[in-house]
């Protein structure tokens, strides 16, 4: 029977739902110390000194031992029990069963997310407790816990309000604040988010008044002003600014860092010294895998978050990933770009506009970027922020001279620990009673692990597992596995993740070996079933085991990575022992991916799955477009490296369906260099005539986007000539849809009516309304531009009807857009107002910022021919703004002709 631990509270156990009775405060002092550190041996002298202090009775230890024993006999029947171990007393527990550990998993997984999911998983740490922590027991050690743990929930909360008005829930917040406001009078930055949900709820002056009365209470208690971030705040709201209702978010995504650290002080103050002056202070952290790079950079950002109040950036480059390429700078960039308001496919298509953006953004502000595990400097050169006061801190195991050389970079050389702190790592893993136990055995491992901090920590998860296991016996497992020769680190790791995989149970050696050779550089619990053709508990049970003895980590909820060094020696495991289902492995999760890509995809596109895809399934998973996007922005990584693993592997129909499942997302989202290169890799794939027109129908489409249009024309013709060989009439009509639009681009607006009207002709017999829809919208706006007002106006009513009729708000605003176009052709000025306003409702609705700069424009020619020459002027500035913003430099000049 499943037992739940509560710290977040009064101490508690439950099993069943059923209160387990633990006795006496001190008795449950005992088991509170065994839970705050959870599966980690307590010598007894250490629990004798949290249960009664620094003056303990003379018989501590003999009651001691009675309070363990009723312990033990209080949770026999629905727990393994309180071990003794010769570190000392162990209870073993699943963290996820302790709502202390569980409360901390959820906030830490929380800065990996989207503000929506991240504000939820915030709200339900929150959730958990029910109290003071570690309610019903006192003593000196509680309540350095208590206040510790009270620390770590008012965070979350701080955490939670800031999520929660970026997400606009200001109104909530002013109700909710004041109280505590009344609690923490002092805390600047609950004032900060009070003052902000006041504004944004129209109370400029209440806003202003929280302001002066913080600032009197500060002046009076302890003789201190207001810092930068609220006197800032306060001047914003003086002035009535826009900035403050609409505020770029502040981002968090520096992963946590590891509890156990040790040693690395030289280098740290190395570190403080090299990023404590400058306007752009940088560093490169260079040296050997395994030799602990991202831990010390990490370890040193979380300690200096103080001087980071503009937010953190960080991206794993994956230089030296054995599952795939390193990842592009244009990939990080649309990532920054998100993490700093810009909303999904607004960003430029251009990595040098995107870079030129990025810098923008950054420009004067006290930001961290970390750019951990470089493969060379082109990689991290468009990463960098330029001058002006954000600090950069970069990891890779090359030594990086060009960017030493060439931009003034200062390298710090990361050797192996020395001998002293490699024991205190190893110590922070173990009890230090049980190396005092076996000096020898220590001696040797600690040769053997050479200073790598991964092998300590490997190491020390075979022992802590184990912990009645001799030292010494690891030390001969070691001896056995590859031969005495620890002075080369390669061969110690070898010798390392060799005895940790002999020791696994078969199953858990299986899931490790497959996990080696899974696309992507990381991977979620459903992947991880289709990948060993098992159901998801037992998978739970076995990544759980393998996280547990550090093969596997954790990231994010339900999300697992494994250090490079570690996943190709998995796949080295995986070759040589499972070579019969390798194969088999990589196709079932490759098709895995296609089917709930293809359900994604479904959701955001539901009028078509071409034929050469095939069916698309439902996901239980996946049922609207927040749960797609959500799904494919967690999985596109994976997703790219499935396809890559299915062409490597010839499963063409895969490679197809992952390429269709990504095209909608990719193109909303703005990855344009990606869609280019799926729709290649399916080109490359299909062997069937009508796997050859779709893949090339949507790469002519890419190509035509990113402006070549010459191939796009080439791929576009062989798409038509392929599909009417096929006589797939759908392919046919989306072809010449496409080829519509390129040739509007050179101009020829006739030949396009023509496309237009040769895929609504086709559209009409399908019987797909939507469809038929978007056809007729198409071929009604062509039929404008070339004069034909009467077909126009009646094609496009028509496309207005079915969009309303099915709730298609993006397509309805696209098809408003055309009214109002064919009405300013006409001479109606004052019919195309109302169009191009109810237009740019629907495209402000839909996000759809790109649109919504063009009809804007076209909206300033019918204000002013109708005579409103002010709106016009305002209407032109407006769209102006948005071009740059959007890095349409063609537009930009154009318009800036115009308005000059």
């Amino acid at each position: 029977m499943s037992v739940e631990f509560g710290l977040l509270g009064e101490v508690r156990a439950q099993a069943g739902g059923v209160a387990v009775d633990l006795g006496h405060a001190r008795q449950r002092c005992v088991l509170a110390a065994l839970l705050v550190e959870p599966n980690r041996p307590q010598a007894l002298d250490v629990l004798i000194e949290r249960v009664w202090g620094e003056r303990p009775p003379r018989q501590a230890r003999n009651t001691l031992y009675g309070y363990l024993y009723r312990l033990r006999q209080a949770l026999g029947e629905v727990h393994a029990g309180i071990d003794r171990t010769a570190g000392g007393y162990l209870l073993p527990v699943d963290e996820d069963s302790v709502d202390l550990h569980r409360f901390r998993s959820l906030v830490r997984g929380a800065a990996a997310l989207g503000d929506e999911e991240a504000l939820a998983q915030v709200e339900s740490a929150l959730a958990l407790w029910r109290g003071q922590a570690l309610g019903g027991v006192d003593g000196e050690w509680v309540e350095s816990v208590r206040r510790t743990l009270e620390q770590e929930r008012w965070q979350a909360v701080l955490h939670r309000n800031d999520l929660a008005l970026r997400l606009g829930g200001h109104d909530a917040l002013v109700a909710e604040l004041p109280a505590l406001s009344a609690e923490h009078p002092l805390d600047e930055r609950l004032a900060g988010q009070l003052m902000l949900a006041l504004y944004r709820s129209g109370r400029q002056a209440d806003a202003l008044g929280r302001y002066q009365e913080i600032r009197h209470r500060l002046a009076e208690e302890l003789g201190a002003d207001p810092g930068p971030l609220l006197r800032k705040l306060h001047q914003q709201v003086l002035e009535g600014e826009q900035a403050v209702a609409t505020r770029t978010p502040t981002p968090r995504q520096l992963p946590s860092v590891s509890r156990l650290f040790a040693g690395r002080a030289d280098q740290l103050a190395r570190m403080d010294k090299a990023l404590a002056a400058g306007d752009a202070p940088a560093l490169a952290v260079v040296g050997a895998a395994g030799v602990g790079k991202s831990t010390l950079v990490l370890h040193w950002a979380h300690r200096a978050l103080d001087r980071f109040p503009d937010g953190q950036l960080h991206a794993d480059l994956r230089g030296f990933d054995p599952a795939g390429p390193p990842v592009s700078p244009s990939a990080v960039l649309r990532r920054f770009l998100e993490a700093l308001g810009v909303p999904a496919g607004s960003a430029p298509a251009e990595p040098d506009a995107q870079a030129a953006l990025y810098r923008s953004l950054v420009a004067g502000k006290r930001m961290l970027v970390v750019l951990d595990n470089a493969r060379d400097a082109e990689q991290v050169l468009p990463l960098l922020p330029g001058n002006g006061g954000c600090t950069v801190l970069i990891t890779s195991r090359h030594r990086l001279t060009g960017l030493a050389a060439g931009h003034g970079f200062p390298l710090l050389d990361l050797e192996v620990l020395p001998d002293d702190d490699a024991r205190e790592l190893l110590a922070r893993h173990l009890a230090e009673q049980r190396l005092r136990e076996e000096p020898e055995a220590v001696e040797d491992l600690l040769r053997w692990c050479a200073g790598l901090p991964l092998a300590l920590g490997l190491v020390a998860a075979r022992a802590t597992v184990h912990p009645g296991f001799p030292l010494d016996a690891l030390v001969v497992e070691l001896r056995a596995a590859e031969g005495w020769d620890a002075g080369e680190a390669s061969t110690s790791l070898r010798a390392v993740f060799t005895t940790s995989y002999r020791v696994l149970p078969p199953e858990a050696a299986r899931a490790f070996a497959l996990l080696g050779v899974a696309p992507g550089p990381d991977i979620g619990l459903p992947a991880v079933a289709a990948l060993l053709a098992l159901p998801v508990p037992r998978v739970r049970e076995l990544v759980r085991h393998l996280e547990t003895v550090h093969l596997v980590r954790q990231h994010a909820p339900g999300r697992y990575r494994m250090h490079d060094l570690v996943r190709t020696y998995a796949a080295e495991r995986a070759e040589a022992e499972y070579p019969d289902e390798v194969a088999p492995a990589l196709g079932r999760v490759i098709d895995a991916y296609a089917k709930s890509g293809l359900a994604a995809e479904n959701v955001l596109y539901p009028y078509e799955t071409p034929a050469a895809v095939g069916p698309a399934e439902p996901d239980p998973a996946i049922t609207d477009e927040a749960t797609a996007l959500s799904w494919l922005t967690t999985e596109y990584p994976s997703l790219l490296a499935a396809q890559d693993a299915a062409a490597r592997l010839g499963l063409t129909p895969a490679v197809l369906r992952l390429a269709w499942a990504l095209d909608t997302f990719q193109r909303r989202q703005g990855h344009f260099e990606d869609q280019l290169a799926v729709w290649r890799a399916a080109l490359a794939a299909a062997d069937e005539p009508g796997q050859r027109a779709l893949a090339a129908w949507r790469l002519g489409a890419a190509l035509a986007r990113a402006g070549e249009l010459a191939e796009s024309e080439r791929h576009l013709d062989d798409a038509l000539t392929l599909s009417r060989e096929s006589a797939d009439v759908s392919a046919e009509a989306n072809v010449h849809q496409a080829l519509a639009w390129v040739r509007e681009r050179h101009g020829d607006d006739a030949t396009a009516l023509h496309h237009g009207i040769s895929a609504l002709d086709i559209l009409r017999e399908l019987g797909v309304p939507m469809r038929e829809a978007h056809a007729l919208n198409q071929a009604g706006w062509y039929a404008a531009k070339v004069g034909d007002l009467t077909r126009a106006q009646r094609w496009c009513e028509d496309a207005l009807e079915i969009c309303r009729r099915h709730g298609d708000r993006d397509a309805e605003a696209r098809t408003l857009d055309s009214l109002a176009y064919i009405a300013h052709l006409g001479g109606r000025y004052d019919d195309a107002i109302p169009y191009y306003e109810a237009a740019l409702a629907g495209f402000e609705d839909a996000g759809a910022a790109y649109d919504y700069a063009d009809t804007l424009e076209r909206l300033a020619d019918s204000l002013a021919a109708a005579g409103h020459a002010e709106r016009a002027r305002s209407s032109l500035g407006t769209a102006l703004s948005m071009f740059r913003d959007q890095h349409r430099q063609s537009d930009v000049d154009r318009l800036e002709q115009r308005v000059s």
